[in-house]
């Protein structure tokens, strides 16, 4: 099976670091938005428990409902948390329910049942589906047969192929595909660049897990105007001396490591750290080009409007711009790519195949690395269109660059994961064959999609059945169980989808 969800873009708005990419589903025939987000694994929803202020703005899953899908476990007493880098976090229980996204069910989906949480969720967003690797899940660690959402969709073969893709556009299109890739966006699979995802040693004493964490890959290099730089891994020994990369599409933003960020900000003419964050700024009529390489080296493209965030507010000259310098993290993730870097590029996210494949991340370019430069009139158009201006005053003298104590690396180095190594159990069922991981890549084999109206069905013959439905998606109500009525319900409305739903950006992020 492969599924095409349509995606759309919400213009950049005052709040422009607060945006999320949400997929409407449904839990118990109860249909709610839940952001997408590839640095966690979990998927949780606020309920009608939790009664702090950031939950009451939201639809929430109604306990009181008594749905005819929903499993308790332990007595609703074990316990579910998540916290975020930015110190925000949700607690509850975990239970179990059925759980549908656009044509792809699946029944018993352990979940988090949010009874309380200091996350301010807006746009109606109300809760994450997480699309990491089940060693990241905390709903896994304490529930048993608990896999992640996408995680039981591979190991169960439910899909044509252990794939996800994602089109983050900057205009009213874009798509979201299960078990295939969108060929109306990519027009020439053999161009996809492929990067073998970096696995994780173990944590303390632990054993019998996947080496598989995040969907983190190497870094072999970043630019300014072809000014190549090598990274520098806060870790160079665990990590065979490679910087290491997360792609998290819940992330608003590109942050890599001090030692890099400033090498980098070097090539930019009277850029400055205006911020002890590790906020830069550049000249608003910057035309410079960053790049990024991977793997074998192949180059991916950001222009001006890829990574400058806006003018600031007190002097209009300078705008904010990405990336943003971090201090040391204990995983040795030195680089973290969201949005602003997904959003040129179609991206592919492989789960592995047991024994035979190791997870990958294909990777499309939208920019042409060749392509001029990117004149400033298209810059202040797009600055000016999305209405751009940062509330913020910029300091009238030079900052000192932070320094750190790097902390003790948080994995066990003595039980090394091995690069390139092939992890055994935890990953797609071996039914599936493998198409990417191998020497002779066959990536064209992989299903695919034509924007939202095809569906590839693998019959009771093997065969693959592909149909074309033109069907217009009904409004839906959010928050509300089948056969209820409420005065404050939320309507999605209707858009002409076929065997899909609607995924947007909104307002409204966690950075993982």
């Amino acid at each position: 099976m492969g599924e095409s969800l349509n995606l759309k873009y919400t213009p950049f708005s005052p709040d422009h670091l607060a945006r999320t990419y949400y997929v409407v589903l449904q839990a118990g025939q109860i249909s709610f938005r839940a952001a997408l987000d590839t640095g966690s694994a979990d998927f949780w929803l606020t309920s009608t428990e939790c009664t702090n202020s950031t939950c009451m703005s939201v639809p929430r899953y109604p306990l009181t409902y008594a749905s005819p899908t929903f499993v308790s476990i332990n007595n609703n007493e074990t316990a579910f948390a998540v916290n975020y880098a930015d110190g925000t976090g949700a607690s509850g229980f975990v239970a179990r329910e059925t759980v549908e996204v656009a044509n792809v069910t699946v029944a018993n989906q352990a979940f988090g049942v949010v009874t309380s949480s200091n996350i301010t969720l807006v746009s109606e967003v109300s809760g994450i589906l997480g699309l990491g690797f089940s060693r990241q899940s905390e709903i896994s660690a304490r529930a048993a047969s608990a896999t992640p959402f996408f995680s039981t969709l591979a190991q169960q073969g439910i899909l044509d192929y252990p794939i996800f893709g994602l089109s983050l556009t900057r205009n009213a299109t874009g798509t979201f595909t299960l078990g295939a890739i969108d060929v109306s966006v990519v027009q020439n699979v053999s161009q996809v660049v492929w990067n073998e995802v970096v696995s994780f040693s173990p944590v303390g004493t632990q054993t019998n897990t996947s080496g598989y964490f995040y969907w983190a890959i190497r870094m072999s290099s970043f630019a300014v105007n072809g000014t190549q730089y090598t990274p520098q891994p806060t870790y160079p020994g665990p990590n065979d001396n490679s910087s290491i990369a997360l792609l998290d599409v819940g992330t608003t933003g590109l942050y890599g490591p001090y030692q890099d960020v400033i090498r980098l900000y070097s090539s930019f003419p009277s850029s400055r750290l205006v911020d002890e964050s590790g906020q830069w700024a550049v000249p608003c009529d910057s035309s410079a080009i960053i790049s990024f390489s991977f793997g074998n080296g192949a180059t991916f493209v950001l222009e001006p409007t890829d990574y400058i965030i806006g003018p600031a507010e007190g002097n209009p000259d300078l705008c904010l711009s990405w990336p943003k310098a971090a201090p040391p993290s204990t995983d040795g993730v030195d680089w973290l790519l969201g949005t602003p870097f997904l959003r040129t590029v179609y991206s592919i996210w492989s789960y592995g195949i047991d024994y035979q494949e190791p997870p990958m991340i294909g990777l499309y370019p939208y920019n042409n690395a060749s392509a001029p430069v990117q004149p400033f009139s298209v810059v202040e158009s797009s600055l000016s269109s999305e209405s751009a201006t940062v509330a913020t005053t910029l300091p009238n003298f030079v900052l000192s660059t932070p320094t750190y104590t790097t902390p003790p690396y948080a994995f066990n180095t003595s039980v090394p994961a091995v690069y390139g190594e092939i992890v055994q159990s935890e990953l797609a069922t071996s039914t599936y064959s493998p198409l990417i991981g191998t020497l002779a890549v066959n990536a064209t084999a992989l299903p695919q999609v034509t924007g939202a109206y095809t569906l590839f069905v693998t019959n009771s013959n093997g065969a693959v059945v592909t149909s074309t439905y033109h069907i217009t998606q009904p409004s839906v109500t959010l928050g509300v169980p089948p056969g209820w009525n409420s005065a404050a319900s939320r309507s999605v409305p209707g858009v002409g989808l076929a065997i899909s739903i609607l995924i947007t950006l909104a307002a409204g992020t966690w950075i993982i």
